[in-house]
């Protein structure tokens, strides 16, 4: 009995992780466009949605998002009624399939889903506390850079407009990087290696107090 528990448990838990796996699989296939139909309709839609979102309230879209989804549904429900009856058809509801499949979350794709929202917030609570705490001062200064560059950043855009932009790149980034993946490499790199040279300079100019990278 103990050993038919762990055997369901265990497939459980490899059919959620399977299950994660083909998502992320489905969205690392739209953002590289394998397949340019599915692709170009995920990206629509977002950027709709954002624009949207932009331009109305969360509530309003919503709404129009429902709405629109039950004028597409009953529209095609009723259709098919009237063509069924006309033919004297018995083919039943035309959203059989889709009422019938289950689409339930198990709680061992929850557990594993808390499992990793956990790893990677004690992972962000450590890593702030060492930036805000000056474990070590060059990451600081690092993040006090790109603090400041977002003061900047947040002055000229809001959070929308950020999203939309980040929508773009998500989708148009993996293309023109296929393209350009040689020169993009090459740029990536030297001013990986600038960068690293200006922290380097800037470290080695600090007091040797200060230099330590470690709290005792």
């Amino acid at each position: 009995m103990a050993d038919s528990t762990s055997s369901n448990s265990s497939s459980s838990n490899k059919s959620s992780s399977s299950s994660l796996t083909d998502l992320t699989h489905a969205a690392l296939q739209l953002v590289h466009w394998r397949e340019p139909k599915k692709s170009a309709v995920a990206f629509g839609l977002s950027m709709l949605i954002l624009i949207s979102v932009a331009t109305l309230s969360v509530i309003s879209v919503v709404s129009y998002l429902l709405l629109a989804c039950l004028c597409v549904t009953i529209t095609f429900r009723v259709y098919k009624s009237v063509i069924q009856a006309v033919q004297k058809s018995d083919e039943g509801h035309p959203f059989r399939s889709l009422l019938q499949k289950d689409i339930s979350v198990s709680s061992e794709s929850v557990r594993q889903l808390a499992d990793q929202c956990l790893i990677h917030l004690n992972w962000f609570s450590n890593h702030t506390r060492r930036l805000l705490l000056v474990e070590d001062l060059v990451d600081s200064l690092k993040l006090a850079a790109v603090m400041w560059v977002m003061t900047y950043v947040g002055a000229v855009f809001n959070g929308i407009t950020i999203l939309i932009l980040a929508d773009v790149i998500f989708f148009t980034t993996p293309l023109i990087y296929q393209k350009k993946k040689v020169q993009i490499d090459q740029y990536i790199e030297l001013v990986r290696s600038r960068v690293e040279e200006t922290l380097q300079k800037l470290q080695d100019r600090l007091p040797g107090a200060v230099k330590r990278t470690k709290t005792e």
